[in-house]
């Protein structure tokens, strides 16, 4: 039966516990950066497509790794590439406390890229491989879930860093609670975790035209191509647009990240429990992607909110905040947002490992399901923020809820013919 609680049982298992801090030592650090990001981009006073570079960096390494990635994932020690992941991570805030200009912020990004890479992909393949059959859903779900905590904690504690102490020590703190995770992953985590799989079995490129030869996980891949753009435009630009438009201090923007995580970490790994019960993952993914939709398009709202609702001024540590309307409106706004990804992202993920076993290529499932992603996440920072220079910043967020509600439409249609073909793989 469904419970809030079973992913906090989880936490009895260690080798569970020791991925969940994989999962929380990455989701902090970007969360934390991205707000880093807004800070750079008001002190350096880049334009919108410079700031779209921020997020484009990030995401072209990745876009050039994914695939060959996966495949190294799936034929070698899946726990060497993790350990590998979090000293690639350690490297980049070391350099992030090196930069002096836009440029050192974009290529520092590309290596971040790299490091976050490893640590994705091989964290979600080595929990699905892991995981008990009947328990996936769960186990994926409450991975995300440890996940959205940790990205929480990095919108207030990290935002609270930058705000109070700067960028350089916010940097040690990082590299702090990496450590401590590559030791925990280090000590409890199985050698060769899932096995290697034959080379010859794999097949390289073949293994990936199977896969797309798949009309669920085709339908998935094309859905991820396009709500990616929408969604990594949000991601970049709504720290930048709180900070560049309406002054939002560093502490406070990560109050407004930390609405969405919250509702992340607290419903997640309970969806994810009840797409193992009622099935019908395909559903889960669209109505969570509409509801996407509907938070991007409530962003542009803070515009309005500011100056027509009372500024509310909060005290705390000594030291005060004054919250405008527009905070208001983007925290509910990004609020919603986390409720959506709620039910969209545990789905997901069982969808693309349940089609990856069938060819005992999960890695390979993954690595489809995170180069859907790259290839929205590299042009849509710079299509939005292009349109932001040439139009508004309102109009930029617009756009990006305008492809979140065609990339849903079209994966309802697909997914729906998908499920009817194939109900006994696609409609559990």
């Amino acid at each position: 039966m469904a419970r809030f609680g079973n992913s906090v049982r989880l936490l009895g298992n260690a080798e569970f516990a020791s991925l969940a801090g994989t999962a929380f030592a990455r989701s902090q650090a970007y969360s934390t950066i991205l707000i880093a990001l807004a800070l750079y981009a008001d002190l350096f006073g880049t334009t919108g497509f410079v700031e779209g570079l921020f997020g484009t960096a990030f995401a072209v390494v990745q876009l050039v790794i994914v695939l060959p990635l996966g495949r190294a994932v799936d034929t070698g020690n899946a726990k060497r590439f993790l350990l590998a992941g979090f000293l690639i991570n350690i490297a980049v805030f070391a350099g992030f406390t090196l930069v002096g200009d836009p440029v050192h912020v974009i290529l520092v990004r590309m290596v971040q890229g790299l490091g976050a890479s490893i640590l994705w992909i091989t964290g979600a393949t080595i929990i699905g491989e892991v995981s008990p059959d009947d328990e996936q859903g769960l186990w994926l779900g409450s991975y995300n879930q440890f996940a959205s905590v940790s990205s929480l904690s990095g919108d207030l504690l990290g935002g609270y860093l930058l705000y109070a102490y700067g960028f350089t020590e916010t940097y040690v703190a990082l590299s702090a609670i990496t450590l401590v995770t590559f030791f925990l992953v280090y000590r409890f985590l199985r050698d060769d975790p899932g096995g290697q799989t034959d080379p010859e079995d794999v097949g390289g490129l073949e293994a990936f035209r199977s896969l797309l030869a798949m009309p669920m996980l085709r339908s998935l891949v094309v859905f991820r191509f396009t709500f990616s753009v929408g969604k990594m435009a949000v991601i970049i630009f709504l720290p930048i647009y709180a900070r560049t438009t309406f002054g939002i201090s560093a502490f406070a923007i990560g109050w407004i990240m930390a609405g969405g995580k919250a509702t992340k970490a607290v419903t997640q790994g309970f969806v994810g429990d009840l797409t193992d019960t009622y099935g019908r993952r395909h559903g889960f993914v669209a109505l969570g992607a509409i509801l996407y939709g509907v938070g991007t398009a409530a962003i542009p709202l803070a515009a309005y909110f500011e100056g027509t609702v009372a500024p509310v001024t909060v005290s705390y540590l000594g030291g005060s905040q004054t919250l405008g309307g527009a905070f208001f409106a983007l925290f509910a706004a990004y609020s919603l947002l986390g409720v959506a990804d709620s039910i969209r992202l545990p789905a997901s993920m069982s969808l693309f490992v349940d089609e990856g076993e069938r060819h005992d290529s999960v890695a390979s499932a993954m690595s489809l399901r995170s180069i859907s992603w790259k290839v929205g996440q590299v042009a849509g920072p710079v299509i939005v923020g292009t349109t932001m220079d040439f139009t508004t910043t309102e109009t930029g967020f617009l756009l990006a809820a305008g492809f979140i509600g065609f990339a849903t439409v079209l994966f309802a249609v697909q997914s729906h013919r998908a499920a009817a073909a194939e109900p006994a793989t696609t409609g559990v």
